[in-house]
């Protein structure tokens, strides 16, 4: 193996080698960030404050950290109605478009009641229930995220959850609320609880609830939150991951990510402007090429560096491609391309092959698959109908996308009569007898005999 490190996407060579999974996976880009101590720190501190203190404390956060002092936490309802009104048509026409779809694809996914017959007088119900309240959030920071909004509430409404607050930080315009372009489209999702706070404190604010406190522009109070969504830094991230004992959460999202397996026949325009339109997120962003084509692997270059140059971003786009977390795997052939890839578990993976529906197949560990050249990243961000909330850092492997059953909860219904009960009666005094646990055995027998 050999490396070279070029300015953009330094290369890791396995072309002439048959790496194990275990070199493979060692030689991934990943971010390092040490033990997290600072932020979890900060975080505990944060969350204290708001539990002990509620909604002052949610200002003076804000005031902190976003620079804006919000002088109404709850956006009043005046402030939605005007954000709307005034929206430039063409970003409502792509939201409702963005939306439409995004509907389509969360009410196809919701899942049906299932009971399961043992005999006569004997079945087992799953019962899918929405969650009854959840907390949203949508992140303010170097974009705005109007997109999150539909990615988040639509489907937890799809799943029939019947209170939804969400949250964004205030823009630094001064006005104290958020990005009017957010608060447009919870306006035409029909979201009429709306606040100003962000960070560390607005997951606070959702788990503990915040007392009302007019002086803090908090008319009514808000009624802590049975699970929170919804991407954000790393501050939001600790937070989630530090409160999940109170409330439930999707995930505690790293950075955003994108994988490319590419082979030969790829254009190199458009992989470069993929790895691109996912770095020019955030400096951490992680942006990996994975190719079997040493040839691709030098026809890319000149592609990214102009495009670099050109891209509004350029500062932030290069120093994400740069970093630890991204970088070029030149591979031997495609299948251990694609054994990295699932080693990878990316938030998103694109496929640039002669036969991209047999490599998607092979895919196992992704939190959403493009399939094609013509599937970039970014009308999944938008406008494809799938969900941009997606499992980081190689969670992948094990979790799945925000879809509607991260609002629903599984409840299993028993149903025995008499005779269902009976013809099973016989083991459940077996087995509790063989726990030690007699009296199980009793509560069945008891209705044998009475």
């Amino acid at each position: 193996m050999s490396e070279q490190a070029p300015s953009i996407l330094s290369v890791t060579d396995f072309s002439a080698s048959q790496p194990s999974d275990r070199e493979l996976r060692d030689a991934l880009p990943r971010l390092h960030q040490g033990d997290g101590a600072g932020p979890r720190e900060a975080v505990e501190a944060i969350l204290a404050e708001v539990k002990q203190r509620g909604a002052a404390a949610v200002q003076e956060f804000s005031e902190r950290f976003d620079g804006s002092r919000p002088p109404l936490l709850r956006v009043p309802q005046e402030a939605m109605t005007e954000a709307l009104a005034t929206l430039e048509p063409s970003i409502r026409e792509a939201l409702e478009a963005s939306i439409a779809r995004a509907r389509v694809f969360a009410a196809a996914h919701r899942p049906q009641d299932v009971t399961s017959e043992f005999g006569p007088d004997a079945s087992v119900t799953m019962r899918w229930v929405p969650v009854s309240r959840v907390g949203l959030y949508v992140p303010g920071g170097l974009a705005v995220y109007p997109s999150s909004v539909v990615m988040n509430v639509v489907p937890a409404q799809e799943a029939g959850v019947s209170s939804v607050a969400l949250a964004s930080p205030p823009a630094r315009d001064g006005s104290g609320l958020p990005h009017p372009t957010i608060l447009a489209a919870a306006e035409l999702l029909g979201v009429t609880e709306v606040y100003a706070m962000g960070g560390a404190q607005a997951i606070a604010a959702f788990a503990y609830g915040l007392e009302t406190d007019a002086e803090a522009g908090l008319p009514q109070a808000l009624e802590p939150v049975q699970l929170v969504t919804g991407p954000g830094n790393k501050f939001v991230a600790t937070a989630k991951g530090l409160l999940k004992g109170i409330v439930g959460i999707d995930a505690e999202a790293g950075p955003t990510e994108i994988a490319i397996i590419a082979d030969a026949g790829a254009n190199p325009e458009f992989v470069a402007a993929d790895l691109i339109s996912q770095a020019e997120h955030d400096p951490d962003a992680a942006a990996f090429l994975i190719t079997d084509s040493a040839e691709l692997v030098e026809a890319v270059r000149g592609p990214l560096e102009r495009q670099v140059a050109a891209t509004k971003h350029s500062e932030r786009v290069r120093t994400a491609l740069t970093g630890e977390q991204s970088g070029i795997l030149l591979v031997a052939d495609l299948d251990t391309a694609i054994r990295a890839a699932n080693l990878y578990a990316a938030e998103h993976l694109e496929i640039h092959t002669a036969d991209p529906d047999a490599v998607a197949a092979r895919i196992v560990n992704a939190g959403a698959v493009f399939v094609g050249e013509y599937s970039p990243v970014s009308l999944g961000d938008y406008a494809a109908g799938s969900n941009h909330v997606l499992p980081t850092l190689g969670t992948g492997t094990h979790a799945s996308g925000l879809n509607t059953t991260t609002f629903l909860k599984a409840v299993q219904e028993i149903r025995y009569g008499r005779e269902g009960l009976a013809g099973v009666a016989k083991h459940v005094r077996v087995l509790s007898d063989a726990e030690d646990l007699p009296a199980h055995g009793d509560a069945v027998d008891v209705r044998r005999t009475v």
